[in-house]
């Protein structure tokens, strides 16, 4: 399986999200009344609009980023090491201009792929829409508008596993167990990630989870591939 794919071509990422603003009521009536309608038809019974804004960091309207996780692969002499960097902290748009920069100059061409798990429906989405609300030209790895479904360089660990079944959801978690790799949740969850951030201030903490996400993706992916997975001492951060 993607025998086709260099793995050294493929930057693997995570993203962090949280709410714009902790809590419903730190909301101003504008933004309180357009999630009440975001949100419609979610409610349930008795629920209001307020019992749903746990979920606003999901929504990239009312999220945002506070940490952009990568990792890429390097060959050398038969020697693999994976290399794992993060853009984190309050600055939005900083962040996601650092991560621009990344994409522009490293990963411009046609044979260059980003992979996340869940990436199609929430990472790649999420990505290109807060970099156009903090007014950022798209890079063009993350601009698909226009191009056909084989020139969108994304690949998603989560759709790869789905074989075609539309309606299987397979967790990262899940299938890190399945492969026997190690688990990066041993930490934070993702539930934790808004609490840990808006209350400790700990974006650290965030990063350090963020990377072991992508370090579980990128170990899922080579077992997808049939290669061995990378050894703990040449996983490295830079």
């Amino acid at each position: 399986m993607l025998d086709h794919i260099n793995i050294e071509n493929v930057l693997f990422l995570d993203i962090e999200t949280v709410p714009q603003v902790y809590k419903f009521a730190d909301l101003d009536e504008t933004k309180q009344t357009l999630w009440d309608a975001k949100t419609k038809y979610k409610q349930r019974g008795e629920q209001t609009a307020e019992d749903l804004y746990d979920t606003a960091a999901i929504l990239a309207e009312f999220g945002k980023i506070v940490c952009i996780s990568v990792g890429f692969v390097k060959k050398e002499d038969e020697k693999v090491q994976l290399r794992l960097k993060s853009f984190a902290g309050d600055d939005e748009k900083k962040l996601l201009d650092d991560l621009n920069q990344l994409l522009n100059a490293h990963y411009n061409q046609k044979h260059h792929l980003l992979c996340a798990h869940n990436g199609q429906e929430f990472d790649f989405p999420y990505l290109a829409r807060r970099i156009l609300i903090n007014g950022l030209a798209l890079p063009n790895i993350l601009d698909i508008a226009g191009k056909k479904p084989w020139e969108v360089n994304h690949l998603d660990t989560m759709q790869l596993w789905k074989f075609g079944d539309y309606k299987h959801y397979t967790s990262l978690n899940l299938l890190t167990n399945i492969f026997d790799i190690p688990s990066p949740k041993d930490d934070i969850s993702g539930a934790d990630v808004g609490r840990v951030y808006w209350e400790d201030g700990d974006v650290e903490r965030i990063a350090t989870y963020c990377e072991k996400d992508v370090q579980a993706t990128v170990q899922l992916f080579c077992r997808y591939k049939g290669m061995p997975l990378i050894a703990e001492e040449d996983i490295v951060s830079v």
